[in-house]
């Protein structure tokens, strides 16, 4: 029968009698999305936001404590250098905190002594100057009188001086700095306050320090951490007091030259060059023998030259003679080594990088040193720094022609 408009559309799954599957409907939650936020979305921005907000706090505690980190590095390796005084002390019988006391009684000293002595060398150049000022100033002028044909007096210069604009500005500056100058005075004291404080527990309680450090670890750690231990002691103290020595003779050998020209002040001096050429690495000859070439000059222009002509051939004596005697069994590393270590110093920590670098690598280079394992070197002429006679040409178009073919090797 043909359909009409009165047919209603019958479903095709209810049109099969023998269909026993129903059809596949999406979900509702598909169909009509809720719009709600996963449930770990929150948890996660929670903690992004307190893993950014901790690294934020730490930042900034590290920049505001960085001072003290560098004061605590500071005397953990004066510790190290006057360990070995206090060991000795203590094992004959003296208590530790007393052998302590007494190594930096003799240390402070010994560098008040050598600042007294200093100051007292500057203060005397200071006033000798001083009192000469007119002399010097009346040739000058006589010179440019005669030179120039002008006409000028001591006096004329001297009001021109004391009425001038720059100099009152200058003495307004220097007033106003005066604050900004005892300010960083008190810091100074301060920070030699922490670090004299520091050193002295970490050599006083430096066997409970161990005790406490090796406790937390298990006893194969605890072997690595004494091992490294000792050999930081070692370095640290062999290179201050091999660096001692030579500061030592490095003044006996400048007092002799100051001395035998007749420059005043020659045993200041010679403490001066000693200690400032040694604990301050590579420049310090240079800036340790600028002092006595100046005074030097004010006797005799020649004698500065005479000084400087000592201070590098005593400095080319010290490098190949003197230090690698001295510091072969202490601070055995390569000068190019040292040098590297102590611009990496200067360029994490300044000054105070620079004086710790080279035990510092010292220490590092003996520990790393243990478990670098190496075999025999081949006597080859060319680990000697020879090169093998004769072409590599021909001798290689003779082992290709003595290579055997393809078909003699089958």
């Amino acid at each position: 029968m043909a359909p009409t408009d009165e047919t209603v559309p019958v479903d095709r799954y209810a049109a099969s009698p023998t269909a026993t599957t129903t059809p596949d409907r999406p979900p509702a939650d598909a169909a009509a999305p809720s719009g709600r936020m996963p449930r770990w979305l929150p948890r996660a921005m929670v903690l992004a936001l307190a893993l950014i907000a901790a690294f934020q706090l730490g930042s900034w505690a590290f920049h505001q404590l960085t001072g003290l980190l560098i004061n605590i590095l500071i005397a953990f390796f004066l510790a190290l250098a006057i360990e070995p005084a206090v060991s000795r002390l203590a094992a004959r019988g003296m208590r530790r905190g007393l052998a302590t006391f007494l190594v930096f009684l003799g240390l402070m000293i010994v560098t008040a002594g050598f600042i007294t002595l200093l100051g007292s060398m500057l203060a005397g150049q200071i006033i000798k100057m001083v009192e000469g000022f007119p002399d010097y100033l009346d040739s000058v002028i006589n010179w440019i009188n005669e030179t120039f044909h002008t006409d000028l007096r001591r006096v004329d210069v001297q009001e021109g001086l004391l009425h001038s604009d720059w100099l009152r500005k200058y003495a307004q500056n220097s007033a106003a700095g005066v604050l900004d100058v005892s300010a960083q005075v008190l810091g100074g004291l301060f920070q030699l306050l922490t670090v004299t404080l520091f050193s002295f527990y970490f050599a006083a309680d430096g066997p409970r320090l161990r005790r406490a450090l090796c406790s937390v670890l298990p006893p194969a750690r605890q072997a690595e951490v004494l091992r490294a231990w000792e050999i930081a002691v070692d370095k640290t103290g062999g290179y201050l007091y091999s660096r001692g020595l030579m500061a030592l003779i490095s003044g006996i050998a400048h007092y002799i030259l100051l001395a035998a020209l007749g420059v005043p002040y020659a045993p200041v001096l010679g403490v001066w060059v000693g200690l400032v050429s040694q604990f301050i690495p590579t420049i310090g000859t240079y800036l340790a023998g600028a002092l006595p070439m100046l005074i030097a000059f004010t006797v005799d222009p020649w004698y500065a030259v005479w000084v400087l002509v000592f201070v590098v051939v005593y400095q080319q004596f010290e490098n190949y003679m003197l230090q690698p005697k001295l510091t072969a069994k202490t601070v055995d590393i390569h000068p190019a080594v040292a040098f590297g270590s102590v611009i990496a110093g200067t360029a994490l920590l300044g000054a105070v990088g620079a004086l710790i670098a080279i035990p510092a690598v010292a220490t590092l280079q003996a520990f790393l040193g243990a478990y670098v394992k190496r075999y025999a070197v081949t006597d080859d002429p060319r680990v000697h720094g020879h090169r093998t006679r004769g072409p590599a040409g021909p001798r290689l178009r003779r082992l290709w022609e003595r290579r055997p073919s393809a078909e003699e090797s089958s």
